[in-house]
């Protein structure tokens, strides 16, 4: 096997779960990296050997891990971390590098957090279910992206149930209800004029309360993720697409163009005319 497989992910068109990069090494003895941060969510998973994982924590201050075989880590984003292989049994890891609108509130029902990135499965057929399916988006990157993207789903699903507290999972069952059920209200309502109040009422909840567990489980308040959400969906039409920039705004759900784009601009820093611009693929 080579010391270094590495692959980075060619397709952007992904909101709810994207893979940016993925790759397998074994390292040297002492072999280091960082101080660094990183813009998405990274997991390693330790394969073989050990090494030390030192990690920014809630309060920025720094923390030291011991990680051997058959544990991992998760780094988060914008978290500084450096990690570094021991130098007499130096660790062979695999990794994948994501992100979405769905990944916090996953990596939250799994227990992982600033305070706990450490990976300890409690179920050894997930663990190893889980390994496999890094090892196939590793060894098949040049797959179509459906296809890597689907393994993907897969790996985080295997992730999460073979990392999650049992504590953890029965007392966020209810909180996770709820907030799949606006998920699943913004997936197919978000095109027309839906507000808090109507995502709140859908789960039968009051707007304050919903929007504190929604906040605390996806990491953007219920308009951040919603706007998120349109521009996101505006995006892909504007590269995938010819319609017109109001017809694109009507199909995310404004009605007036140059309230769309000032929303768009506001996000991606740009017009989407502009924007269109610079990554139509038609």
């Amino acid at each position: 096997m080579k010391d270094l497989i590495f692959s980075v992910f060619p397709n952007e068109n992904f909101v709810d779960l994207g893979l940016f990069q993925f790759g397998m090494e074994r390292c040297a003895p002492s072999h280091s990296f960082g101080p660094a941060s990183r813009n998405h969510f990274l997991f390693h998973y330790v394969l073989s050997g050990m090494g030390t994982l030192m990690a920014d924590n809630a309060k920025g201050q720094t923390v030291t891990y011991n990680v051997r075989s058959m544990q991992g880590f998760m780094i988060f984003p914008g978290q500084v971390t450096m990690y570094i292989a021991d130098h007499q049994t130096p660790w062979e890891y695999l990794w994948i590098e994501f992100d979405g609108l769905r990944a916090k509130g996953m990596l939250e029902t799994a227990g992982f957090s600033l305070d706990s990135p450490i990976y300890h499965a409690r179920k050894k057929e997930l663990r190893e279910e889980m390994k496999s399916e890094m090892l196939h988006i590793i060894e098949h990157g040049d797959a179509p992206p459906f296809h890597l993207i689907g393994h993907l789903y897969l790996f985080l699903d295997y992730l999460v149930r073979s990392a999650a507290a049992l504590r953890v999972m029965s007392n966020s069952t209810l909180r996770d209800f709820y907030i799949h059920e606006a998920l699943e209200y913004i997936e197919h309502n978000f095109q027309n004029n839906i507000s808090v109040e109507d995502i709140a009422s859908v789960c039968g909840l009051n707007r304050t309360y919903f929007g504190k567990i929604f906040k605390d489980s996806i990491g953007k308040t219920p308009q951040e993720f919603l706007l998120n959400f349109r521009m996101a969906k505006a995006a892909e039409l504007l590269k995938l697409t010819s319609l017109s920039i109001g017809d694109i705004g009507n199909a995310v759900g404004y009605q007036n163009a140059l309230h769309f784009s000032r929303a768009f601009k506001n996000i991606y820093g740009i017009p989407p005319r502009e924007w269109r611009n610079r990554n139509c693929l038609h």
